[in-house]
């Protein structure tokens, strides 16, 4: 009788009834297990497989993976492309509002002043607001908001927290137009409150600078001075700032010193003004005749 070999013994164990194959499947399998739970003989085999099998494993699962990790990125997305939306709007409309806080709290500021002013003058004002400004660099005219019904009247004074600012032109209805002292057809009528002296403050045209052109060389009058209305020619009320002496020129040969003044009012960032009205009239009452004796 011839040895078997291996091939003869696997040809049998192929040419074997399925239930007897399944049976030696079984008993190899039980026979496995039990020596892997005795023993870790077969760990490094695992690892050697699951190596292996690795890549098979990232394969068959690379496109539910892709198909997960593309949803949850779209969704990611929308959901960051609406909340940057949200976030923008809010954004906007936080700076409206910071932007109109500043304004309100520098209108705040000069209304402040402006009253705090009114407390020490003791005429009798009104407050008016800028509508419109002439845009024409020479011509420094201002609309303003109150109307003759309110008791504006050509030739009224208009001050800010500061000082003179200039005076209406012309009343109408429901507005009135302003000419401010830089203007170059405006002259008001000035005193140095140092020593008394008298002059003329005439604009020039540059909202930081007014003219004293009729002083002569040996008017006392140096940088550092105080202008205010002298009250000369009624029309504006005496002791307002009218400005202050910022050079004095007398170079040889000039019959008048050049002298130059800054305006104590603000120009450049009018937004209010103070219009000082006439003073009231007062009003006395009439004596009721004497009733006669009786006969």
């Amino acid at each position: 009788m011839a040895p078997s070999s291996a091939d003869s013994e696997a040809r049998t164990y192929r040419n074997a009834s399925p239930g007897l194959a399944f049976f030696l499947t079984s008993v190899l399998s039980a026979v496995l297990m039990f020596v892997d739970h005795r023993s870790d003989y077969l760990g490094q085999l695992r690892g050697w497989l699951g190596t292996a099998i690795h890549p098979l494993q990232l394969a068959i699962n690379s496109p539910a993976a892709g198909l997960h990790w593309m949803r949850e990125n779209l969704v990611l997305r929308n959901t960051l492309i609406a909340e940057n939306a949200t976030l923008r709007k809010q954004a906007l409309v936080q700076a409206v509002q910071l932007q109109r806080m500043a304004a309100l709290q520098a209108e705040n500021r000069r209304l402040r002043a402006l009253l705090d002013s009114r407390a020490r003058i003791p005429d009798r004002i009104t407050v008016g607001r800028i509508l419109a400004v002439d845009m024409d660099p020479l011509r420094h005219r201002v609309v303003l908001d109150k109307g003759s019904p309110q008791g504006t009247h050509a030739g009224q004074v208009l001050l800010d927290a500061n000082g003179v600012v200039g005076q209406v032109m012309r009343a109408q209805v429901y507005s009135s137009e302003a000419i401010l002292i830089t203007d170059p057809d405006h002259a008001v009528p000035v005193e140095v409150v140092r020593n008394g002296m008298r002059s003329i403050a005439v604009g020039t045209g540059r909202l930081d600078q007014l003219s004293l052109p009729f002083l002569t060389r040996n008017a006392d009058v140096k940088a550092g001075d105080l202008l205010v209305t002298s009250g000369l020619g009624g029309e504006f009320p005496a002791g307002y700032p009218v400005g202050t002496v910022t050079s004095v020129d007398g170079s040889e040969g000039d019959a008048f010193l050049e002298v130059m003044a800054k305006p104590a009012a603000s120009l450049d960032r009018l937004h209010e003004v103070l219009l000082v009205l006439p003073p009231a009239v007062a009003v006395e009452p009439k004596a009721e005749p004497a009733e006669a004796p009786a006969p």
